[in-house]
């Protein structure tokens, strides 16, 4: 495993609340992409494509914090609970079966593993305790 990393979720105020953590913690954004970015988005409201999809905050100190908005209809309704996640960076697409598959014991999968047009290969699920997990392998770039 090479890192874990909180990802937050958001009702439409992605924006305004990572700028926020930005002026506490420093650091700088290293990419911010909006819905209407994605393919497929064709059944989006105007509204919606202008939510985050992804934002990524490194904090001076090297520390990663991940959040997007959430759409209701590509997603369950945000709530308490489901307004966080914690992102698993793998090395390999093995460890991430291997991961997933463990932590989808008695819980509940959200969007299987498979590759994403972002080019992860990438998985969302609950683990049997609530806690919502992402899983994400991404090929390095030579």
């Amino acid at each position: 495993m090479k890192a874990i990393y909180p990802y937050l979720s958001f009702n439409g105020n992605t924006e305004e609340a990572i700028r926020f953590y930005q002026s506490i913690f420093g650091g700088e954004l290293l990419l911010l992409s909006r819905f209407k970015d994605m393919p497929g988005n064709e059944k989006l409201s105007q509204a919606d494509l202008e939510k985050v999809m992804h934002v990524t905050l490194k904090t001076k100190e090297g520390i990663i914090i991940m959040a997007s908005d959430v759409i209701e209809s590509m997603s369950p309704p945000l709530k308490k609970g489901n307004n966080y996640s914690l992102s698993i960076e793998v090395e390999s697409k093995e460890e991430a079966d291997r991961i997933f598959d463990g932590l989808k014991t008695n819980g509940e999968v959200i969007m299987p593993l498979d590759n994403m047009f972002w080019g992860s290969y990438f998985g969302l699920l609950f683990d049997q305790f609530g806690i919502q997990w992402m899983i994400s392998f991404s090929e390095e770039k030579q």
